[in-house]
Formats: C-alpha cells, sequence, structure tokens
C-alpha cells in the first residue's frame, strides 16, 4: 500500500518529510501497514514486541493490566499517535511492561521495526534526522500524558476528577466545549463509578457547573473560579 493513498506524510512522525521520502523510509525499514477490527489487542501485556507503531486511522485505547487480571483504562490513542515504544526500545523489561492496547474502533497501524529503524541511517540521510527527532517529542509528550494521568487520580472527589479531567482535554483540543465518550468508557477512564459519574454530572449541570450536549461537556469557568 502506498505511503501517499494514506496520507502518511501528515502524521507526526513525518513532520518536514515529503511524500517521496516516507515512501523511501518504508521501504528502507521495511516498515508495514495492517489493518485491525474494533475491539481487537493488538499489542498484549508482557509480551514481546519488537515494533513502533503508528494509528494511520481509528482510535485505540491504553489498557493497564496486572499480574491478577485487573484493568484500568488510560488514554486514548487517535490518528498520529504511537505505542509500542517502551517494549520496542527496552526489551529487557518487557517481562514487566503491563500495557496493552484495544482498538475502539477499526485501525489501520503503521508498524516500524525499532532495530530496522536504528541500522537504515545511513540509507535515509535527512529523513532518518527528522523522524528521529519526531520519535523525541513524541516519547515526550506521552510522559506529559502520563504526569496528567497521575494528576488526574490524585484528586480527591468525584467532582474534581472531572473538573481536571475535562480541563486537560480542553487543552489538547484547544476548544472549551469537550468531546467525551460514553458514559461506561468515561467512567473508565477517570477510573470511577458509572452510576456515580452519572450522578455527578447531573448535578453539576443542575448548579449551573457544567453544559451537558449529546457527545459533549463544557465547564462554566465564572462558577468553578477558572
Amino acid at each position: 500500500m502506498k505511503g501517499y493513498q494514506l496520507d502518511l506524510q501528515e502524521l507526526p512522525l513525518f513532520r518536514d518529510v515529503s511524500v517521496e521520502e516516507v515512501e523511501r523510509f518504508i521501504v528502507s525499514t521495511g516498515a508495514s501497514v495492517k489493518r485491525y477490527a474494533k475491539n481487537t489487542r493488538i499489542l498484549k501485556a508482557y509480551e514481546p514486541n519488537g515494533n513502533i507503531g503508528v494509528i494511520v486511522e481509528g482510535q485505540a485505547q491504553v489498557i493497564a493490566e496486572d499480574r491478577f487480571g485487573n484493568e484500568s483504562i488510560g488514554h486514548n490513542l487517535e490518528r498520529g499517535a504511537m505505542m509500542g515504544s517502551a517494549s520496542a526500545i527496552l526489551p529487557e523489561f518487557q517481562s514487566n511492561n503491563n500495557t496493552s492496547i484495544e482498538t475502539l474502533t477499526d485501525v489501520i497501524v503503521l508498524w516500524v521495526s525499532y532495530r530496522s529503524l536504528l541500522v537504515a541511517g545511513p540509507k535515509l540521510g535527512r529523513t532518518h534526522g527528522l523522524v528521529m527527532r519526531n520519535l523525541l517529542e513524541a516519547f515526550c509528550s506521552k510522559n506529559v500524558m502520563m504526569m496528567e494521568k497521575i494528576q488526574l487520580l490524585s484528586q480527591k472527589t468525584l467532582r474534581e476528577r472531572l473538573i481536571v479531567y475535562l480541563l486537560q482535554r480542553e487543552g489538547r483540543c484547544s476548544s472549551e466545549r469537550v468531546k467525551v465518550p460514553g458514559r461506561v468508557q468515561l467512567a473508565k477512564e477517570i477510573e470511577c463509578n458509572r452510576s456515580a459519574l452519572t450522578r455527578e454530572i447531573a448535578a453539576m449541570k443542575d448548579e449551573g457547573i457544567l453544559l451537558v450536549g449529546e457527545d459533549w461537556l463544557q465547564l462554566n469557568k465564572e462558577r468553578i473560579g477558572c
């Protein structure tokens, strides 16, 4: 499949890289594009992985899984998001890697072998430097998201947790009106009881703190002092 057919050059991994350079990168690294159906685990916790994945189309979510089978939902992944980096770059820690990736929709993923990426430098020249720069920026962004998750879960009340969640999402989408998943998925993301979340949203709406749409929520900043 040709990269230009999927607009791969528009992915954050290929920022400042031309269509022709993307095609040469795919050939030089042996990268592949694969399709996955909804509700498929495309990466599994504790299993070996040598590839860095980039979502080309669709949505997936990060799931943390302990040795007892307990799961907690992390952040969502959309077009351009990367996955599998830690297990690919640090294979000695794969046995402790508790992260799975599960698709929320049908998904297309670009897979790049980390080993092939390292040795492709002489063949790719400038392109290799740009891709490695973009990778480093993506890793830093992932660290920011992890810190946001810690901040979210450290809140003492469900109301505080929901407010922090919406403020974080506002920052990412540059819009006060935040598109949110269904109540079941939202409860998983902020790790609370769905019924309690539904009651809290209704209470915040009645108090004028929250505007509620079919698939969006918006904070009334004046009422929360932001």
